[in-house]
């Protein structure tokens, strides 16, 4: 298994974009996993999606006009319905079968855009990772994006291993080295996997008003990451020594602060990938303001990932064919890679449905466990 693959797990859904990225009477492009497509809302308010290319010349309709439910071409006219179907061709009666452009099955929930990139008959909604809607009554939440010129699968490596944060983050976040001096416990999901960790004696990031400025807290990190690239992470801050009465499971003691953040990757091509995130306090910790500073925060600390996994991306693209080292906290990653490959797998040799089911290797390296 390369660094980089050289395809794209179809099957699953992908981030298109928030809400509020999609306004009315407003067409909008993305490119999804190599492909090119054209999102704009009906009149009816929902959202339709279909290849961004005219069947007739391959002129962008994304560069056309809504009209009513439908999509025109303005390049010769043609004119195209929410399932993709042509339903006018100036100056002829005929509107042969070939005429159609792909529609896309989407999905808008809770603020987020979720686009399925497969086989159609292997679409399930019940397959979209359980993501932090932005009307959730226990979290306030706010949201950013951030586009890379690397492969979406590097951006996934960062996000599996947060043993980084004490290194590239330790300005921005505040974070210590009790991100990478204990080993966190894995396990398997589904279509993904869990990752669990204490960080003892560290200073609350953001800083909370009831401590001072000396004081620190034990932090419970406990994070999923779902197939293709979907990272859903629950913080809590607990008294100092937390961990310990805890024998390193799951928190007795009450929490002093929680947040949550769910980040999306999504490739653009082979090269190039977006990221969009959220995160803020639970509502019972902070508010709207407090929300908007973490994302600032958060802002930041990406593009210092940014930066590095950038240059990172420059070093593998020069095919040096030096290997890599492999790390105990690795481990995450590599599992998280064999699913993906497993799932890529499923969909070249297996049936429609089988290309959708649980992607789970049989066999993974040994899980680390928090001593």
């Amino acid at each position: 298994m390369g660094i980089i693959s050289s395809s794209f797990v179809r099957n699953c859904w992908y981030v298109a974009g928030f809400s509020h990225d999609f306004p009315a009477d407003r067409i909008e492009s993305r490119k999804i996993a190599g492909d090119p497509v054209v999102l704009y809302r009906r009149s009816d308010g929902h959202l339709a999606a279909l290849a961004d290319r005219c069947a007739h010349r391959h002129a962008p309709l994304s560069l056309g006009r809504i009209e009513g439910d439908d999509l025109r071409c303005m390049y010769h006219g043609l004119k195209f319905s929410p399932d993709g179907t042509c339903v006018e061709i100036p100056g002829q009666d005929r509107i042969p079968d070939r005429s159609c452009v792909r529609s896309y099955p989407l999905v808008e929930k809770g603020g987020w855009v979720w686009i399925w990139m497969g086989h159609s008959d292997a679409c399930d909604p019940g397959l979209i990772p359980p993501v932090c809607d932005f009307d959730d009554p226990e979290w306030v939440q706010s949201s950013g994006q951030l586009d890379y010129e690397a492969p979406y699968e590097l951006i996934n490596d960062n996000l599996l291993d947060l043993s980084h944060l004490a290194f590239v983050h330790a300005d921005s976040f505040g974070a210590t080295t009790g991100w990478s001096d204990r080993q966190p416990r894995h396990m398997l999901l589904d279509r993904g996997i869990r990752v669990e960790r204490w960080i003892e004696a560290a200073p609350p990031i953001p800083p909370l008003p009831q401590l001072s400025a000396s004081d620190t807290v034990d932090i419970r990190s406990c994070y999923e990451f779902h197939i293709p690239g979907i990272f859903l992470m629950r913080t809590s801050f607990h008294r100092t020594g937390a961990a310990k009465a805890a024998n390193w499971g799951d928190p007795v003691d009450e929490e002093l602060f929680a947040h949550y953040s769910c980040q999306s990757v999504t490739p653009i091509d082979m090269r190039r990938s977006r990221t969009l995130f959220s995160w803020g306090p639970g509502a019972a910790f902070g508010d709207r303001a407090m929300a908007q500073q973490m994302i600032a925060m958060a802002d930041h600390a990406f593009r210092e990932d940014k930066v590095i996994i950038e240059a990172q991306f420059a070093n593998l693209d020069e095919e040096s064919g030096v290997p890599m080292l492999a790390t105990q906290a690795d481990k995450p990653l590599t599992i998280f890679r064999g699913i993906m490959q497993k799932a890529r797998n499923r969909e070249r040799d297996g049936s429609v449905a089988e290309a959708a089911q649980a992607a789970v290797p049989t066999e993974v390296p040994p899980m680390a466990q928090a001593s």
